[in-house]
């Protein structure tokens, strides 16, 4: 059997400053587009222009469709790359040359999302953000799929796959928050450059950062040393066909994608909540979010012990029901006498805990399934495991947006819309939390054990 090297924490770390870009050009789509393109009335107030239609069809939005659509076309082709992914055949390895080669491109068309051919309200407008959107996550999926596939090949052992995922955690938090700042960034500049392009120079700036740590781990780790580069020869389709039979990925997935649609509601409908509800300047949200990240990140050492002792199905399913708890608070924001400043710390602090154990444990709990697979099958199809997940859960993230769109245009001069998806989102969070309970966490951990036995006996 062959012997690879184990990756140290400095290869980790390099590795999770790729996360580090990638998050940060996903946090940017993620909390901003929708609220560049479908402005509510503070930031129209403060001179923002719309540049595509706000009028609903059949009670679907057209950024809530176009969003929708390129997270569904993201889904679609992730299998697709997985499948490229785990078959392909280079002296780099099969991961590496994805990420040298997607990591430009990605930035590119980050910053490009953000510009309109024609100043107002216009079908053109509308149609080259359609085309952007499908680009944009074209190149997330060449970028991350094969980023992902490499997760449990460098973390080989429980512990190192909990760091690992903790690392990437980390650095996931930190590109989440420095897409935050934009709205600070954009706030000291939009008296020189107006609103929308005070957006559009800081967004341009941060993917600059972004694509340099995205080519990192690209460029100084080398894949054979740590990877078993060996392609598979099944098709695409039958590899997805085959990391679906898997029980125990099954209901791991059916979680994720209610886990998903929840965050994903929250995530869109943050910035609204804090202006529309709260009562507070956009630049807060910057703030409130480093609040929650600084909380988080205090439980990180927290949460990597004790999923060590206690294993990470506890951790998640308590994850799952505290994180609802959040969001039904949420929905209250503004209604009682309390400042909205005080809703907005206390929400802020409620999300750290369940944030930093779903940061964290999620991943680790797919690389344990696929390495538990690899030893039944004795097929290393780490890439469709990622790529599974990631198919089901920007379905779900999908479906997010067009609920959110659909839902928070519901009296929204009361705001009952904005406060009817953190309604929604309670409720598929506490689904999921029940789902994840039927994971087999000792079955897949036992095989994982019996396989490094076997592999030191070889």
């Amino acid at each position: 059997m062959e012997h690879r090297k184990i990756a140290s924490n400095k290869v980790l770390w390099i590795f999770a400053i790729g996360q580090l870009g990638w998050s940060t050009l996903s946090g940017i789509v993620t909390n901003l587009l929708v609220f560049f393109y479908r402005p509510g009335q503070e930031a129209l107030n403060d001179g923002q222009t719309l540049f595509i239609t706000k009028s609903t069809f059949l009670g679907l939005t057209v950024i809530g469709l176009i969003s929708a659509v390129g997270r569904i076309f993201d889904a679609v082709t992730d299998p697709f790359i997985a499948g490229k992914s785990d078959s392909l055949r280079h002296k780099l390895g099969r991961r590496i040359p994805f990420m040298r080669y997607s990591a430009i491109p990605f930035g590119i068309v980050t910053i490009l999302l953000f510009i309109s051919p024609v100043n107002g309200v216009s079908t053109v407008n509308s149609a080259v953000l359609f085309v952007c959107a499908l680009l944009f996550y074209l190149c997330m999926t060449c970028y991350c799929t094969p980023y992902n596939a490499l997760i449990p090949e460098l973390g080989r052992t429980q512990n190192a796959r909990i760091n690992l995922s903790t690392f990437i955690s980390v650095t996931y938090f930190f590109g989440t928050a420095l897409a935050y700042v934009i709205p600070v960034a954009a706030g000291a500049l939009k008296s020189s450059l107006g609103y929308a392009n005070s957006y559009r120079v800081s967004i341009a700036v941060l993917a600059v950062f972004a694509v340099i740590c995205m080519l990192i781990p690209a460029f100084l780790i080398d894949e054979n040393e740590y990877a078993d580069t060996t392609p598979t020869k099944a098709s695409a389709f039958s590899s997805l066909t085959a990391t679906f039979r898997n029980r125990e990925f099954r209901t791991f997935v059916a979680s994720d994608i209610l886990y998903w649609l929840a965050l994903t509601l929250f995530q869109t409908g943050l910035l609204y909540y804090v202006t529309e509800l709260m009562g507070l300047k956009e630049s807060m949200s910057t703030v409130l979010f480093i609040t929650m990240s600084v909380v988080s990140l205090c439980f990180y050492p927290v949460v990597n012990i004790a999923s060590k002792k206690l294993g990470k199905k506890k951790p998640v399913a308590f994850a799952f029901m505290f994180f609802s708890a959040t969001f039904l608070i949420t929905a209250f924001a503004g209604k009682i006498g309390i400042p909205g400043l005080a809703y907005g710390i206390i929400i802020a602090v409620l999300a750290a805990l369940p944030m930093a154990i779903l940061g964290i444990l999620p991943q680790a709990v797919v690389a344990d399934i696929s390495e538990a697979d690899k030893l039944d099958t004795g097929e290393n199809r780490q890439g469709m495991f990622y790529a599974a997940r990631t198919f089901a859960f920007k379905l779900g993230q999908s479906l997010g947006l067009i609920i959110f769109t659909s839902v928070s245009s519901i009296s929204e001069s009361t705001g009952l819309g904005y406060r009817l998806t953190a309604v929604i989102a309670t409720v598929l969070c506490i689904s999921g939390g029940l789902v994840f309970l039927r994971y087999n966490e000792k079955k897949v951990i036992d095989r994982i054990k019996q396989g490094e036995e076997e592999e030191l006996n070889a």
